[in-house]
């Protein structure tokens, strides 16, 4: 399992609302070219996104489908990418004083992924899974900044 940390300096409710808008995924999640179709109700619980991840002209598209949703709190999608399996993602939203915690686990539940288990890959992810943080930090803040 790949786990990444990160304080955004937004609230909760301000991290809460960027995962809430399903088309907004393409800003921050590292290898999505774009957001084909959100349910109307993302996050809640079944709601699914449709999306193109790659790199360059190598892309495929991905389904994520939410398992857990606790407004402000925690949110979990299995992603689901044919060929490659499926992975689960859980972010959990701690308020810091003002602030929010992002603590964000990525865990493979089947594919070659599962079979690649381990520290080369969870390296990798945790690569990928940071810049998304670092990305979703910058955009909640640039916002937070701009409400005040």
């Amino acid at each position: 399992m790949a786990r990444n940390r990160r304080l955004i300096l937004s609230t909760p409710s301000e991290v809460w609302g960027l995962l809430s808008d399903g088309y907004r995924y393409g800003e921050w999640v590292t290898g999505t070219q774009q957001v084909l179709a959100a349910d109307p109700h993302w996050p809640e619980v079944g709601a699914r996104l449709r999306v193109r991840v790659g790199i360059g002209p190598v892309a495929l598209e991905d389904t994520c489908v939410v398992r857990i949703s606790e407004p402000e709190r925690r949110l979990e999608l299995e992603a689901k990418a044919d060929p490659f399996g499926a992975a689960r993602i859980a972010m959990r939203l701690i308020p810091w004083a003002e602030h929010t915690l992002v603590i964000l686990d990525w865990h493979p539940l089947r594919g070659p992924g599962t079979r690649m288990h381990g520290l080369p890959v969870d390296y990798v992810v945790a690569v990928r899974n940071g810049m998304m943080l670092t990305k979703l930090a910058r955009i909640a803040v640039r916002e937070h900044d701009g409400s005040r």
